[in-house]
């Protein structure tokens, strides 16, 4: 299983706003494409900040979405966010929510 995190800085008092588009446009798309499984998004409001943790089948899934649909991802969220969000892959090698075969990680 493979994870992408995704931080973001977030233009004052736009937490609401960050959280409604994840729910009405994000996730939807995430739902479409090929490998994902799982969406986790935190936020701190007093930091101005949030992170968003996917979770796919392969990280070929992973780097599909980046290349195809992502970009589209980021102009949704324009509005709400400052600069450009920070990507940083990682292969998952626990979760109490997934079955993760031994033979992904090694």
């Amino acid at each position: 299983m493979h994870s992408r995190n995704v931080s973001f800085k977030l233009k004052p008092e736009s937490a609401a706003e960050f959280t409604n588009i994840l729910q009405g446009e994000i996730i939807p798309l995430l739902r479409r494409q090929r490998g994902f499984e799982d969406e986790i998004s935190f936020i701190a409001p007093e930091r101005n900040e949030a992170v968003s943790i996917s979770l796919w089948d392969k990280k070929e899934d992973a780097e599909a979405y980046h290349h195809g649909k992502y970009p589209d991802v980021v102009k949704a969220l324009a509005r709400v966010i400052e600069g450009i969000p920070v990507v940083k892959d990682f292969e998952v090698s626990n979760s109490t929510s997934h079955q993760i075969a031994a033979s992904a990680i090694a």
